[in-house]
């Protein structure tokens, strides 16, 4: 062999020895992210999943791919979102949103990762065996938003003190709809008040909803924690300004579209907890060991501007302790 064949050779094999390298390098592992809403409703939510991610040491595009499936207020598309992403095999399954894409992802799969973030008590609803030993391969992060049902009741009567007739929304769909309605209505019973209970799981049921809240002459609306209902915020919140309802709902998306209160466990506190966890378990911890946690905040948002258009004065007691006053 000549020197110039020498050469040639060395530089071909220097020019491909990256290539190999390249090639024995793992590939990036891919979280599904499975949501019962959509997108638009929940940026504030993936944008504090993504900073949990990040807190363990993951960020999306650079060492870990994330793919992304919407329910848009669809249960019964939830099945099909997560069987896709089992197909691909896919790392850790975020199910968030609520129960029912926890219940999804659930009955998917049993040997992929699960975090869940959900309003209602896991062990009652069956998603893990214990809070602090979940077993299987299920795990996640819990709010106060079921059991602060009463308060949102509460708040409403607490700016409309001469309403009587009260009307709670509620998702006959939703596995946390029975749970919800038993808890405001024992406030109602302690506070005087009559609920009627009105049902809505299409956007084509809220026009009967709100005439049907005209017909009661109702002092106003508590609409329950709801996947629905979360992807239809700000259409709920127009219908309540336009037909002069007072209205509380959980997240302040509701209350920034014109909504007049909101009361919640805090969303993004619980989407960073998933995110850490999500990271956590890509590093190879085992849901099992990880114990559900509980998101404690809760956050109280206020529109003054809606509760002038309601013609509703606001004491001042309450609007001191909201974390935000809309203005």
């Amino acid at each position: 062999m000549n020197r110039r064949e020498f050469v040639t050779l060395l530089g071909g094999a220097a020019a491909a020895w990256p290539l190999a390298a390249r090639g024995q390098q793992p590939a990036m592992p891919v979280v599904g992210f499975v949501g019962s809403t959509s997108s638009g409703s929940l940026r504030d939510a993936v944008a504090a999943f993504h900073r949990g991610l990040a807190e363990a040491g993951y960020v999306e595009s650079q060492n870990v791919a994330i793919q992304y499936r919407w329910a848009e207020g669809q249960y019964d598309r939830l099945p099909g979102l997560v069987a896709d992403l089992v197909h691909r095999q896919v790392a850790v399954i975020a199910a968030i949103d609520g129960l029912p894409s926890a219940l999804a992802a659930k009955t998917a799969t049993a040997t992929i990762p699960i975090v869940f973030f959900t309003g209602g008590d896991p062990v009652q609803l069956g998603l893990v065996a214990s809070l602090r030993r979940p077993d299987g391969n299920l795990t996640g992060v819990t709010s106060l938003n079921v059991e602060v049902g009463a308060k949102r009741l509460e708040l409403l009567h607490e700016l409309i003190p001469t309403g009587s007739v009260f009307v709670l929304l509620v998702n006959p769909t939703n596995t946390l709809t029975e749970a919800n309605t038993s808890n405001v209505q024992a406030a109602a019973r302690a506070l005087g008040l009559q609920l009627q209970v009105l049902n809505a799981s299409t956007e084509g049921d809220f026009d009967a909803v709100f005439a049907r809240l005209i017909e009661l002459r109702a002092g106003g609306l508590v609409i329950a924690p709801d996947a629905f209902f979360i992807s239809r915020s700000e259409q709920l919140a127009r219908l309540a300004l336009r037909h002069k309802v007072p209205a509380v709902f959980q997240y302040r998306e509701f209350v920034a579209a014109g909504g007049l209160i909101s009361y919640g466990g805090s969303r993004t506190d619980a989407y960073r907890q998933v995110g850490v966890y999500t990271g956590r378990i890509l590093k190879g911890e085992k849901p099992s060991e990880l114990p559900v946690q509980q998101v404690t905040k809760v956050e109280l948002f206020l529109n003054l501007k809606t509760a002038k258009a309601l013609g509703i004065s606001v004491p001042l007691p309450l609007s001191g302790r909201a974390d935000e006053v809309i203005e």
